[in-house]
């Protein structure tokens, strides 16, 4: 399946907000849309630090980049499940 555009998915993030905004979304597919849309935002940024830290020869800058990168990917997922999530120690 191809990706949608950027114009294509301005159109279906709208759409979902609307949805969210009326509490027209009876199969849940606009609260799904809108939270995989934020947490994609923070898992593209572990997949950036990621490509960096591995071919930068995994130098300790980049590492540290990648754990930071991965925790606010997991502090996202946290906040949205509305959970707590425990700590590695790392911050």
């Amino acid at each position: 399946m191809p990706k949608p555009t950027p114009e294509e998915m301005d159109t279906a993030l709208n759409m979902a907000k609307q949805m969210r905004d009326k509490d027209i979304d009876p199969f849940y597919i606009a609260k799904a849309l809108l939270n995989l849309n934020y947490r994609m935002e923070f898992l593209q940024e572990v997949l950036h630090a990621a490509d960096r830290y591995v071919n930068m020869g995994m130098a300790e800058r980049e590492r540290t980049q990648l754990i930071r990168a991965i925790e606010k990917a997991k502090d996202a997922e946290a906040y949205t499940a509305h959970s707590e999530r425990s700590s590695f120690g790392l911050e």
